[in-house]
């Protein structure tokens, strides 16, 4: 389960990559630079639950 947390956390910060290859920012909120924008917001998101999970998952294990 550790190295499917770790392999999510990795594509979450693939797409933040690529999203922040098809920012304009010039028009930050318009076209694709607004699906961009959602989805590092999205991807950033999702690292910090899973780094959340992987802490109690830790605690877990050292009280249980």
């Amino acid at each position: 389960m550790k190295y499917f947390i770790y392999f999510i956390i990795f594509l979450a910060i693939v797409f933040i990559g690529v999203s922040v290859s098809s920012l304009d920012l010039n028009a930050l909120l318009e076209g694709d630079s607004a699906n961009a924008l959602i989805v590092i917001l999205a991807s950033l998101c999702v690292i910090i639950l899973m780094s959340i999970l992987l802490v109690s998952r830790t605690i877990s294990r050292k009280h249980g």
